[in-house]
């Protein structure tokens, strides 16, 4: 059962926590449209900027770290929910000061996957680039997956990158500083107790009592390994052996030693625990030459913590030392309070397409105008708001529980009586596609928002309606779009174990020359068939890939949502009668 919660609503936990955040700091400003925070103070002419950005609940990562000497500027996206990539164009585009902007990013698929869109939107404004990837959690280190996890080194690296841009250094050296950094980076986290995420009824995952969840990630997914309570010096080391492993740290090296809360554990317990870091470091041989302490990535109200070791010499030294008025940090300046803003001040917001009343498509006995158009997308739309809980309960099982929050984000944006009695099919898809990527977040967000803009495309250039090639070729686009960014392929337990045989049904109904009726009916049963395999499927692509066998049994909820998708259009294509 979920314990007490100090908040208003689920729904606006994040943005009312935002109002806070924004009060309370002296350089620290929101920008509601689409929703992204700046320094207040500009930076000078030419000087290189730094945006990060992630789901909220690990303050004060990222928001905290913004100000002189660290971050420009930062996204916040939903609880464990990437932003998405119109936030952080806008944020790029806000913070660029003519030197070139370095994306901080966090190794999770939403995260890399939105950064990478608006590193090639902020490219068409003209403006330089430069990703830094972290990816510093040994417990998702496999060659079969999508490569470690983004957890505390982030802080090293946006604070070694923030003093490097702060004195002068150009684009490619500050992220050089800060590749560097990742790279002689690596953390392993524990949890005690599970976090529960804000309007839930549960826990992430059940730890029965006396036992403690090894390799856990920051968006509540379960550990690599289960086991009985241990005392803390040998917690420490079951922590830090493997970090001294994959860094192939030998004796007599330098390094930064952070031991980060989780959101829970209590400062004593963090003292305690680097207490016993600097004992098991020192009979390996390993040099301590600066200490972190304190919670600076958090995983909600998880009770854990997290161990990071980070080789270091003299150059990045001088880099962490130097002096930051970002308020997350350790000893930053407290400035004079400025009052707290209007609730309404502070809000996500983006548009939504949409349209006055268009001239009618109506549609043949071979093609979807738009009352059959309309027709699928309000019964997938509403299909899917009802099947909220369902959806997150599968996500919370075989992730980390957003999934089902971030389509409700989306398609409570989504103008259901316009769709229905006025929009063209293009509009129709266009304001999906808007939805998802401007206010879903997340992976999801990302793939749902370019899946349903490939059907705009085609749509757009279809005034008589969509025919059977049409669909086919939408689709078609929609999986190679998503295949190509994210990576995916057939058999990882994801949203293309769904739209692949979809995809594949419809081209054969082409050549075939089957009305939509005939191609929609056989790829809505190919994509039901291909989400209910995906039980079967050992997952190696997206979060459910962390932590492998526990996820067998869990039907992959994109997936599940692709194949209503389908079987709502093959409804709606049935002749009437």
């Amino acid at each position: 059962m979920a314990h007490p919660q100090f908040l208003n609503s689920p729904k606006s936990f994040v943005v009312d926590a935002l109002r806070g955040a924004v009060a309370t700091a002296y350089d620290l400003e929101w920008h509601p449209e689409p929703g992204y925070l700046t320094r207040r103070e500009p930076l000078p002419s030419g000087q290189v900027a730094l945006l990060s950005g992630g789901g909220s609940g690990h303050e004060p990562l990222h928001a905290g770290f913004v100000g002189q000497g660290m971050l420009t500027g930062a996204c916040p996206g939903l609880i464990f929910s990437s932003p998405n990539a119109l936030q952080v164009r806008a944020a790029t585009r806000a913070v660029d000061a003519g030197g070139g902007v370095v994306h901080i990013v966090k190794n999770y698929t939403g995260d890399v996957l939105n950064f990478r869109i608006a590193g090639e939107l902020a490219a068409e404004d003209g403006i330089t680039v430069e990703h830094v990837l972290v990816d510093d959690d040994v417990a998702s280190e496999r060659e079969d997956g999508p490569g470690r996890r983004g957890t505390a080194a982030t802080i090293a690296v946006e604070k070694i990158c923030g003093a490097s841009a702060e004195r002068g250094d150009d684009l490619a050296t500050v992220a050089e500083f800060g590749r560097r950094t990742a790279r002689n980076s690596r953390s392993m986290a524990v949890a005690l107790r599970a976090c529960t995420v804000p309007g839930a009824d549960s826990p992430s995952f059940d730890l029965p009592e006396g036992q403690i969840e090894l390799g856990i990630g920051i968006h509540g997914e379960r550990g690599t390994e289960r086991v009985d309570a241990m005392g803390a010096a040998e917690l420490v080391r079951r922590l830090t052996d493997p970090v001294l492993a994959s860094l192939g740290v030998e004796r007599g090296e330098p390094v930064i030693a952070i031991v980060n809360g989780l959101g829970a554990a209590h400062p004593l317990e963090l003292q305690l625990l680097f207490g016993e870091l600097a004992d098991h470091l020192a009979e390996r041989g390993v040099v301590i030459r600066r200490s972190l302490v304190g919670s600076f990535v958090t995983a909600l109200d998880m009770d854990g913590a997290s161990i990071t070791l980070v080789r270091c010499d003299d150059k990045l030294l001088d880099l962490w030392d130097a002096p930051t008025a970002a308020p997350g940090w350790p000893n930053a300046p407290a400035g004079e309070f400025r009052g707290i803003a209007d609730e309404s001040e502070v809000r996500f917001r983006s548009n939504v397409a949409s349209r006055e009343d268009e001239a009618e498509v109506p549609g043949t006995a071979d093609t979807m105008g738009r009352a059959a158009v309309g027709a699928w997308i309000v019964a997938f739309v509403e299909k899917v708001l009802a099947e909220e809980p369902n959806l997150t309960d599968l996500d919370r099982r075989a992730g980390d529980g957003d999934f089902g929050t971030n389509m409700v984000a989306a398609l409570d944006h989504v103008g259901v009586p316009g769709i229905r009695d006025r929009y063209s099919p293009a509009t129709v898809f266009e304001s999906l596609s808007d939805a998802y990527l401007g206010h879903a977040g997340g992976t999801s967000g990302a793939l749902f928002g370019v899946w349903f803009r490939q059907f705009y495309r085609v749509a757009a250039d279809a005034p008589h309606g969509l025919d059977t090639k049409a669909i086919a070729a939408a689709a078609r686009a929609g999986l190679d779009t998503i295949q190509e960014l994210g990576g995916a392929q057939p058999g990882d337990k994801t949203m293309i174990d769904a739209i692949a045989p979809a995809v594949a049904a419809l081209e054969s109904a082409v050549a075939a020359g089957k009305s939509p009726a005939e191609g929609l009916a056989e790829a809505a049963d190919a994509a039901a068939r291909g989400a209910a395999a995906t039980a079967d499927i050992t997952a190696r692509r997206g979060r459910a890939s962390y932590i492998g066998e526990a996820a067998r049994g869990v039907v992959d909820p994109g997936a599940l949502v692709l194949s209503w998708f389908f079987a709502e259009a093959a409804e709606a294509a049935r002749p009437v009668g």
